[in-house]
């Protein structure tokens, strides 16, 4: 189904997902669920992954710094992807603990109301 301007709905809710990643800051870091509520997905964390997933290779939205509500990275070790999202991160000043999670009071991105 079309919107009004053409793009579907899925594209409608990705791309609030996108604007709103590209809010946190640099050494912040917000979860799924944050970003979905955010984004006025309700509590749809799950539909911040599909269009984090959906990314283009090189794409200028700082997918890196979406993280799950532990303060953990969720890709798994296959591929890599977790090592460099962390690395991403480590780069920006998010340290982890020897758990492999960050403290969401220090680092969690706390968005102006």
């Amino acid at each position: 189904m079309k919107t009004v301007d053409g793009k579907s709905k899925k594209q409608e809710r990705w791309k609030r997902v996108y604007d709103v990643v590209r809010r946190i800051p640099r050494g912040k870091v917000a979860t799924y669920g944050q970003v979905a509520r955010l984004a006025g997905l309700g509590g749809d964390a799950r539909q911040v992954g599909y269009a984090l997933h959906a990314l283009p290779p090189r794409s200028r939205v700082p997918w890196q710094r979406v993280i799950n509500s532990r303060g953990g990275i969720s890709l798994g070790p296959s591929g890599g992807g977790d090592v460099t999202q962390r690395l991403m991160l480590e780069k920006e000043g998010v340290r982890f603990n020897a758990a492999g999670r960050t403290d969401l009071e220090r680092f969690g991105w706390k968005p102006p109301e």
